[in-house]
């Protein structure tokens, strides 16, 4: 392994450079990494980068981001499930969880909705939700871990995306499945390729033995036990299959991609 260079510039506060990169870490990270001890010494370690003049606090962050994912979908193994709950452990009431107030959540006509399909896929034709519904379906009763620290067991029911995504076709060589949702702002998030394949990640249409309510993503939610809960998109509109890393709502804001639960 070759030398590094100098990590300083002359003059450079390491307790102010460390505060400032900190600033652009997600809250729960930010305490995470605070509690370890934050130092200039752990961030360069973590991501082997020098301090130069045109180095930012936040591209520093961003490199750390990066590692992160990395080592998590190297130690990610597709055989290992979430845990499974009896119905009894479900949470009463299920909390409701956005950016926005529930009376803000979109309110979508199941009638007209369809789910668009497009990217590395032989059958790109839309599905609407009657065609959906007809597609063989199992229950889980598993954890929501949200990335703000709380948690809670709900009753899930719908399709294994695997077994949607070999049914249009899908090249499941690519690297991501990447989801839109019509939620304010346009949320959408990818997934890793490993992930969307794994048994648990389901495209859901039911809570609890009932239609999907608004409150958890009518007309359809993406459940993925294995990941934090801002990984499971809901009032998804479409689904594109690709290679080409898209960012996503809360990506793009410094939160990890892979994001594993």
């Amino acid at each position: 392994m070759g030398r590094m260079r100098s990590l300083l510039i002359p003059g450079v506060d390491k307790k102010l450079l460390v505060k400032d990169a900190t600033k652009a870490l997600p809250e729960l990270s930010r305490r995470r990494f605070i509690a370890s001890g934050a130092s200039l010494g752990a961030l360069t370690l973590l991501t082997g980068c020098n301090v130069s003049d045109g180095f930012s606090a936040e591209e520093m962050l961003r490199q750390i981001s990066k590692f992160n994912d990395g080592v998590q979908a190297w130690m990610f193994n597709p055989d290992v499930l979430a845990p499974t709950f009896p119905e009894s452990a479900i949470t009463k009431p299920f909390p409701f969880n956005a950016y926005y107030e529930l009376d803000e959540a979109p309110e979508i006509d199941g009638k007209t909705w369809k789910l668009e399909v497009r990217g590395l896929v032989d059958n790109k034709k839309p599905w609407t939700l009657e065609q959906l519904y007809q597609l063989p379906q199992v229950k889980q009763v598993t954890r929501h871990i949200c990335v703000e620290g709380w948690s809670a067991i709900g009753s899930w029911t719908g399709t294994p995306l695997r077994d949607f995504l070999k049914l249009v076709g899908a090249d499941t060589r690519a690297r991501y499945v990447w989801f839109q949702c019509a939620d304010k702002d346009g949320y959408n998030s990818p997934l890793d390729m490993a992930t969307a394949l794994h048994p648990q990640t389901q495209m859901t249409f039911k809570f609890g033995d009932e239609i999907l309510p608004r409150a958890y993503g009518f007309p359809m939610k993406i459940r993925v036990p294995t990941k934090l809960g801002f990984k499971n998109p809901k009032y998804v509109i479409s689904m594109e299959v690709t290679n080409d890393y898209k960012g996503g709502y809360w990506e793009d804001q410094g939160y990890n991609s892979f994001s594993g639960s």
